[in-house]
């Protein structure tokens, strides 16, 4: 049967030859999947319980797999060393739409056995710890959105991602006939996912041509984490294996819609079985209970010292344009999707949606971001905001998302309470890849630069 697997059951579909291949996996710095493909019969016999080894330098490394200078967690002086890549076999699972295979997350250890607090899965593991040591359990949903197009990867980067043909020709939002077209590559999505145990709720057509959402099902944040990862991983390789290809970029075409993350996340008690921000005593229908206030101040207090986290990359920030449905401005509303932060459901539902981050931001530290806002605003007991009424990309009064990397870094360079909520090793070492970053696109020359300058400067 598809889905997670217990180390029994693994033994038994190795045995039967029906496993041969088990991916040891971890998320790096950008949330892409690193690790082995390991023998079955090897997994079983010295990975499972022993861990594998990788080479440190992959937390130091931008998209291009270049060793960049200046991380204090290794370099070259010191010799880009080993660390351990340990399964939490918690999380192994069948893997449907490749052959005989299984994953299993790991996490990362030096040599001497240590965390590697700077790893993603870390960064969140941190965060969901401190909200269980004040009683909660933080659960969170992912809405992440996706380009789909007639080439293929290959044919993509042959082509240098120009003139691309999106699988649509008009806009497509909530489109049942469009998304009909789409429906080989996006049924085969679901389908994997669901066989790999990422559960599904819905997939839609999203404003933009080719444009689609598919909505995970909400799980405790680490799972969360776990299963958004593996969604983005799994739909690129579906899609090379249908000979098309797919995006994630916050905004692959000035011209078209941005791609976003809408990160959804609610408090419950430490069963994780009561949710604590409805409406009861001392609470509103809308505005939810105190303890949601809280948290949601908290969202918004730190929305620009956390931006980075929602978006990390120069192009994140190209997204935030007026009129899109990626919001420009901070500030919380009643199923308001002008504003950067939407009040939504009800009951055991009822929730905050963070509209801020991009389709390109790594989940894990994401979600950390969001649990360390949300317990700034509760242990400060920050006052709630009064939900917004309107349209707020109109209301030049309001403080506004970032609006470039740049900007982003000197928010996050000068947060004391980033700095003693992720800790000084974190926020320097994800400081120091953002710095890097926009140093490489200073140095670039682009496209925009050439068509305007070339024959007529």
């Amino acid at each position: 049967m598809p889905g997670r697997l217990a180390r029994k059951q693994l033994e038994q579909l190795v045995r039967r030859d029906e496993i041969d291949t088990v991916l040891a996996v971890f998320p790096d710095t950008f949330g892409r999947l690193m690790g082995k493909r390991v023998v079955g019969s090897y997994f079983l016999d010295h990975v499972a319980d022993e861990g594998a080894h990788a080479c440190i330098y992959l937390f130091t490394v931008d998209m291009e797999m270049e060793p960049l200078p200046g991380f204090k967690l290794t370099s070259w002086e010191r010799g880009y060393g080993d660390m351990k890549v340990v399964p939490d076999l918690g999380t192994l699972r069948r893997i449907p739409w490749l052959p005989k295979t299984a994953l299993v997350f790991c996490d990362v250890y030096t040599e001497a056995g240590e965390p590697i607090e700077e790893a993603p899965r870390w960064v969140l593991k941190r965060q969901v710890e401190r909200a269980a040591a004040q009683g909660f359990v933080v659960k969170t949903a992912a809405e992440l959105e996706l380009y789909c197009f007639r080439e293929s990867f290959e044919e993509a980067r042959a082509k240098r991602y120009q003139r691309m043909t999106p699988v649509a020709s008009y806009l497509e939002d909530y489109h049942i006939f469009q998304t009909t077209k789409e429906e080989p590559l996006i049924r085969a999505i679901r389908n994997g996912m669901e066989g790999a145990d990422v559960p599904i709720e819905t997939s839609k057509g999203e404003w933009g041509r080719g444009q689609e959402e598919i909505n995970l099902r909400y799980a405790e944040a680490l799972e969360m984490a776990d299963r958004a990862a593996l969604y983005k991983h799994g739909t690129k390789e579906i899609a090379h294996l249908s000979g098309a290809a797919v995006t994630f970029m916050a905004k692959y075409d000035a011209g078209a819609a941005g791609s976003s993350f809408h990160l959804h996340s609610s408090l419950w008690d430490k069963t994780g079985r009561k949710a604590l921000f409805a409406a009861g005593a001392g609470g509103s229908a809308r505005g939810g209970s105190p303890l949601f206030g809280h948290w949601l101040a908290g969202q918004l207090a730190m929305a620009r010292e956390l931006a980075y986290f929602y978006a990390p990359s120069v192009n994140s920030y190209k997204r935030y344009q007026s009129g899109s449905f990626a919001p420009t401005r901070i500030v919380a509303g009643w199923d308001n999707r002008t504003c950067g932060f939407r009040l939504c459901g009800e009951g055991q539902g009822f929730r905050v949606e963070n509209r801020i981050p991009g389709a390109d931001a790594n989940p894990y530290l994401a979600f950390a971001a969001t649990i360390a806002a949300g317990l700034h605003g509760i242990t400060s007991r920050l006052k709630a905001p009064k939900l917004y009424e309107g349209n707020a990309y109109e209301d030049a009064t309001l403080p506004q998302v970032p609006k470039t990397l740049r900007e982003a870094v000197v928010e996050l360079e000068r947060s004391k309470i980033a700095r003693a909520a992720l800790g000084e090793r974190v926020v320097e070492h994800y400081l120091h890849t953002a710095r890097l970053e926009q140093q490489a696109f200073d140095a670039a020359v682009t496209d925009w630069e050439l068509m305007r300058n070339f024959e007529r400067i």
